[in-house]
């Protein structure tokens, strides 16, 4: 078990299973984990984003990085058409080179799931869907449970939840875990099988790392499978300090627990040298095992444009440019 695990309240034996078993228990564990060095998370960040990959391993990067993608549009004037576009470049990003690999998911509304499941039927590339009020969160249980099951009806792969950011702030940490758990269970199929689950916390609302740490701790508690930093729809979504802090999390929970949950920066990544940066965090922080689309994805449809420019200037030895790359 890790120091951080080890000297949280509740966390003993390896297990966590009591420690969401009320208000106090819960409140007690979440308060008990260590604060965060802002100072140290801030600097080791920054150190990590000067590390340069070059040729052959840059080459790689980029196609882990493609394949990490959640291509996304989450616009009220998606259409059935925009979405089958989309799906189209989720499926072929360089039509002049096949040898591009496809993108990890595809994501949408829940009205529009079953659009892009037969677009891309047979494919493996995923299908999620946003739900529970996306992104303000701000509807009751009802409403958040009946999004849910509307889009794992249709097919979804993974849902992409967000937390009630001000039940969070407010300190009510038992229903944000009950919540997290009753949507999970929403994801469950007829068959037995279920939908992977995505906690969003709009990191930009949750003002401090030490929020951050315990919304990770207990998002992975409730049983999620991927944290995310954002829904991308707020002024500050993604950074590195902040995506930092929740792969320690993951590599903490994992130590504690023998569970491996994923992390999905969103939001505010637009380019290959961001891309870069984050990989580098990733493999310097976590290792091998989370390099990986099962494991680590990218919320930024904006980014696959630049990582397909770079990887054609790789290939010819010339830059391209926009106009020779698809419009998402």
């Amino acid at each position: 078990m890790s120091t951080l695990a080890a000297n949280a309240p509740g966390a003993t034996g390896g297990g966590l299973a009591d420690v969401a078993a009320s208000e106090a228990t819960l409140r007690r564990f979440l308060h008990g984990l260590p604060g965060v060095d802002q100072v140290g998370l801030e600097a080791r960040a920054a150190t990590l984003g000067t590390r340069s990959i070059k040729t052959t391993a840059k080459a790689f990067a980029i196609d882990l990085a493609i394949s990490m993608i959640d291509l996304t549009t989450l616009e009220g004037a998606d259409t059935v058409g925009k979405v089958r576009s989309l799906c189209a470049k989720g499926l072929r990003p360089d039509p002049t080179d096949r040898s591009t690999p496809q993108v990890a998911a595809i994501c949408v509304y829940p009205d529009m799931v079953e659009t892009a499941k037969s677009a891309l039927r047979g494919s493996g590339i995923q299908v999620a869907s946003v739900a529970t009020a996306f992104p303000s969160g701000r509807a009751g249980m009802p409403v958040k449970l009946a999004d849910t099951a509307e889009a794992v009806a249709a097919g979804a792969d993974e849902i992409d939840m967000v937390i009630d950011r001000g039940a969070f702030l407010s300190g009510r940490y038992l229903e944000v875990f009950e919540e997290i758990r009753a949507v999970k269970e929403a994801c469950k199929r007829p068959d037995g099988s279920s939908a992977h689950l995505k906690v969003i916390f709009e990191t930009g609302e949750l003002q401090t790392y030490d929020n951050v740490r315990r919304a990770s701790w207990l998002a992975m508690i409730a049983g999620a499978d991927f944290i995310k930093t954002s829904t991308g729809k707020v002024a500050v979504n993604a950074t590195p300090p902040v995506t930092l802090l929740m792969l320690e999390a993951v590599r903490d929970f994992r130590a504690a627990t023998g569970t491996q949950v994923g992390v999905k920066p969103a939001g505010g990544i637009r380019t290959t040298k961001d891309a870069m940066k984050y990989l580098v965090m990733v493999n310097e922080t976590l290792g091998d095992d989370w390099l990986s689309p099962h494991w680590f994805r990218f919320g930024a449809s904006s980014l696959l444009n630049d990582l397909l420019m770079q990887r054609q200037k790789l290939r010819t030895g010339r830059y391209s440019g926009p106009d020779y790359v698809t419009v998402d």
